[in-house]
Order: C-alpha cells, then sequence, then structure tokens
C-alpha cells in the first residue's frame, strides 16, 4: 500500500495527516482519496499537485506498494 500525505489545505479537509491506499495509478489514487473524503477534498485536489516519491508525477504515472504520494495544494508565501 501507497502512503498517502496530505498537506495544508488536502490535511484539512480529509481530516487526516496521511493514510494508505492500495491502486496502481496516480490517478487511481486521486479516486479513492475523493470516494474516501468526498466533494470538498476533491475541489483541493483539483489545485494540488502530485508528487510521488519526491517527484512530480502524472495521473497516468505508476504507484508501487511502498511509494509515498504527497498532495501539495498552492501556497502562498510572504
Amino acid at each position: 500500500m501507497a502512503e498517502v500525505l496530505l498537506l495544508g489545505p488536502a490535511r484539512q479537509a480529509a481530516g487526516a495527516s496521511r493514510c494508505d491506499i492500495d491502486a496502481d495509478t496516480v490517478g487511481a489514487v486521486c479516486d479513492m482519496l475523493v470516494e474516501r473524503f468526498g466533494a470538498g477534498f476533491a475541489a483541493v485536489l483539483g489545485t494540488s499537485r502530485i508528487w510521488v516519491d519526491g517527484r512530480p508525477a502524472a495521473s497516468t504515472d505508476a504507484v508501487h506498494a511502498d511509494a509515498e504520494v504527497s498532495i501539495l495544494p498552492p501556497v502562498s508565501g510572504g
């Protein structure tokens, strides 16, 4: 199972900072997260970047069993 790290607004929308997901692709991970956490999470996910093992990932990229998938919502600084 991949470990999913939920950061910032993604963490707030999910009510959790991490979870485990068993899926083969980034897109499948995202679908399962939306199913688990609902429409509010889907809205955050729509503006977020997804990284797998410290690298930017596309929805078709593979996710191996020990992967770390990070949901990185946009941030602003000051």
